[in-house]
């Protein structure tokens, strides 16, 4: 593609994804997100539109592949694996907490218990992958 795995690391403190390393994968990074700002001040017309979502969509399929191919030794995989687990029990806390948060504000206002259905997808997906995961794992290995 058009950017190179050696510009760049793992993103490990601030995030997911890159950082540059190299003085080239700045000016990469300057120089594909440049016109998708200097575009979203033009007015909004069908072509501009159609060039921000290809210009998109060519950083993002290159950002993939970068991603996938920047090296991890054993270790870079367990911490990351373990920064992930947190991550993730975190992200299932503040949902279940808002679960409780959004069905008790509504009980309180006298109406019947309600929640936004889009955390009870996220936990339910995130309940589903696990699942998933586990039995995929204990039958292939």
């Amino acid at each position: 593609m058009i950017g190179k795995k050696e510009w760049f690391t793992r993103r490990k403190y601030t995030g997911w994804g890159l950082t540059p390393s190299t003085w080239q994968g700045w000016v990469y990074t300057a120089v594909m997100v440049a016109p998708l700002v200097v575009m979203s001040f033009l007015q909004v017309n069908e072509t501009v539109l159609a060039v921000i979502i290809v210009w998109f969509i060519i950083f993002a399929v290159d950002i993939t592949d970068i991603m996938i191919h920047v090296p991890k030794d054993e270790r870079d995989a367990l911490h990351e694996a373990i920064a992930e687990r947190n991550a993730l029990w975190a992200m299932i806390a503040v949902l279940t907490a808002g679960v409780g948060y959004q069905a008790a504000t509504t009980i309180a206002e006298g109406k019947d218990a309600w929640v936004d259905p889009v955390i009870l997808v996220a936990l339910a997906g995130a309940l589903i992958a696990k699942a998933a995961t586990n039995w995929y794992l204990d039958k292939h290995d």
